[in-house]
């Protein structure tokens, strides 16, 4: 298969879906990764990217040490305003995403959950949506959205969808792969008992996993499946 992973910052893929990435290559299946939003700007009380260019290539080199230690096949990084999505046309952001898919024509397609607390999270699910709509001519079989350790969580159930996962993947033999990808993402990871912690996500992925009965796994919502 062809698998297309849309994140906002880099580390969202792995948080999200980096078990279910390793496990994608190892069964021989195409992994792209896009993308959109830089992940360091927002820490500043206004976003002067000049000033950042040296974390900006640190957060890029990490990214490309992490998605290849999953075996990523293609990985692209876009620099959209960290935590200011929602100022750029939904529009223009839509169009990008629709290249990507045209180019790559994926089976199945991962991305953010719409109840999550980062704004860039749900303005880029929308997007995807709207890219990803049946059309006739789409080969996107699978639409799936997963959950982000320290955003959606932090979601209160009064505000936006609640996650509640209908769909898992068993990561029991790639957790491992998982964990040392967000080995690579350092500066991006907490410490215990922070939600974005290394330990934090290997107990969420055995949770995930004792709920289907496995050693650990991923959950995800559906949005589409097309038989």
């Amino acid at each position: 298969m062809k698998v297309l992973v849309i994140a906002a910052h880099p580390d969202d893929e792995i948080l999200g879906c980096g078990g279910t990435i390793a496990r994608h290559v190892e069964e021989g299946d195409t992994v792209t990764v896009l993308i959109l939003a830089e992940g360091v700007t927002s820490r500043d009380h206004k976003r002067e990217r000049d000033k950042k260019e040296k974390e900006l290539s640190e957060l890029e080199k990490a990214c490309r040490s992490a998605n290849a230690i999953l075996g990523v096949h293609n990985i692209y990084l876009h620099d959209y305003p960290d935590n200011r999505m929602d100022s750029i046309d939904l529009l223009e952001i839509t169009k990008m995403v629709e290249g990507y898919i045209n180019k790559y024509e994926p089976d199945i397609v991962y991305t953010h959950h719409r109840g999550d607390l980062n704004i860039d999270h749900r303005v880029i699910h929308d997007t995807v949506v709207t890219a990803c709509r049946p059309l006739p001519s789409s080969r996107v079989k699978t639409l799936l959205f997963f959950e982000v350790a320290s955003s959606t969580e932090w979601q209160t159930p009064a505000s936006a969808p609640y996650f509640t996962p209908n769909w898992f993947v068993d990561i029991s033999t790639t957790m491992n792969k998982k964990l040392a990808a967000l080995g690579a993402y350092d500066s991006e990871m907490r410490n215990w008992p922070h939600a974005r912690s290394v330990e934090a996500l290997e107990y969420l992925a055995r949770w995930r996993g004792a709920t289907v009965g496995v050693n650990a796994a991923e959950a995800f919502m559906l949005g589409r499946q097309r038989i």
